[in-house]
């Protein structure tokens, strides 16, 4: 598909390693103009990186501040190649009409299927017989080892991670019983209960699968853990602040809870390598990993292709389908026409005074499509061929609190 500026001259830049995936995904698209680095960029390094680029892709290392993204110019989108968008300023990016992308869904599986083999490694104190084996010492013993079947799981949000850990779980014969913010239908035998406190008294195992915001920040800390049901086992791969480590590292050492999982921390090494510390270690029966939940080949395969797509459509269609920043628009694609993208503040007049621009270049509209949140409004139009002009977009960029505004095609 031909654009109004030439693919192999639009900067992309990925960083922290992104999977080649992605690199194929714009390459087939045309895009070929790609730099993938293997780490993240000191601050300094990155302002002077983004200058010219009009694409990057990051994972959860890079910072994109405000600071950053003033610095970058030619910036029409970001795209999160991971669950969140913590790393970015999202009121920044949306002050200057930058779309933010990410891949929340793609990790799903890998998420889910950890937290299962956890259950079972727990419940056959895998952890502290693995630890003694190392060590030389022959553990055969049944005692406090249990088989999941027929045993209770709690799952504290029932989205795209939750619902799939249910299945897994009924799968392997286990009692699922779930509660969700919001009403949620249940997967297979799955039971919804009306509170969170109802659910932690009632399960042999609780699993946390909420973001990271105001309601859930230290949602489970000493009074939520007291009120689990002894010898219960805990496990949090979704946030880092979900869970006080304090009071968990306790609740273990005086044998109240059998058991832990945790793969996300309230702070966390920035690199590779880095030295990481935590009252949990050192504990009998408990998993520490570092946040690898959707660590996998086949998540990085998938979320490479899917955040590198969903650039492209913004590039190349004006498609903004799971921005977290210019209004959410899924458009067709009209032949034998121009396509023009005008993002502005959400003022009172804007699409009036564009159109009157349009009118009195005497422009035959084919298409007009409006969305707009709270902050911004983005304006796609589809007009004939012979209506486009540089005149015709200096006067749309000249309209009153407009933001960014360019031809597409």
């Amino acid at each position: 598909m031909l654009t109004s500026y030439p693919k192999d001259k639009i900067k992309v830049l990925l960083l922290e390693g992104i999977h080649q995936s992605a690199v194929e995904t714009f390459k087939n698209a045309g895009y070929t103009n790609v730099e993938l680095l293997p780490k993240a960029l000191p601050q300094a390094e990155l302002i002077e990186k983004i200058k010219d680029v009009r694409l990057v892709g990051l994972r959860s290392k890079t910072q994109l501040n405000a600071e950053v993204l003033a610095a970058a110019k030619k910036l029409q989108a970001i795209g999160c190649f991971c669950i969140g968008t913590n790393q970015v300023d999202l009121a920044k990016a949306t002050e200057l009409g930058v779309a933010v992308f990410n891949s929340p869904y793609c990790n799903t599986r890998s998420v889910a299927e950890l937290v299962v083999a956890s259950i079972v490694m727990l419940m056959r104190r895998v952890p502290e017989k693995s630890n003694a084996a190392h060590r030389g010492e022959w553990q055969k013993s049944a005692k406090g080892s249990y088989e999941v079947r027929g045993k209770s799981i709690g799952i504290i949000g029932y989205g795209h991670i939750g619902s799939q850990v249910s299945v897994l779980a009924e799968g392997m014969g286990m009692k699922v019983y779930y509660y969700d913010i919001e009403p949620k239908l249940p997967l297979g035998n799955a039971i919804a209960v009306d509170s969170m406190d109802e659910l932690l008294g009632m399960v042999d195992v609780v699993s946390l699968h909420v973001p990271a915001d105001e309601s859930t920040f230290k949602m489970i800390g000493a009074e939520e853990i007291a009120k689990m049901k002894k010898d219960a086992y805990l496990l949090n791969l979704s946030r880092g602040t979900v869970v006080e480590i304090e009071p968990l590292a306790k609740a273990l050492q005086d044998g109240f809870l059998q058991g832990a999982a945790i793969d996300v921390y309230p702070k966390e090494p920035r690199a590779k390598g880095a030295t990481f510390t935590t009252p949990l270690q050192g504990l009998k029966n408990v998993i520490l990993t570092p946040h690898i939940g959707g660590s996998t080949q086949e998540a990085q395969y998938n979320i490479g292709k899917d955040a590198a797509t969903k650039l492209i459509n913004y590039i190349d269609r004006g498609v903004t389908v799971g921005s977290h920043t210019v209004p959410d628009l899924n458009l067709p694609m009209k032949k034998n026409t121009h396509r023009i993208l005008h993002i502005h503040e959400n003022k009172p007049g804007i699409l009036s005074a564009i159109n009157t621009v349009l009118s009195n270049s005497n422009v035959n509209i084919v298409g007009q499509y409006l969305k707009t949140n709270e902050k911004i409004g983005y304006v796609v139009l589809d007009m004939e061929r012979s209506a486009i002009s540089d005149q015709l977009l200096a006067e749309l960029k000249q309209v009153k609190h407009t933001i960014k505004a360019r031809v597409l095609y």
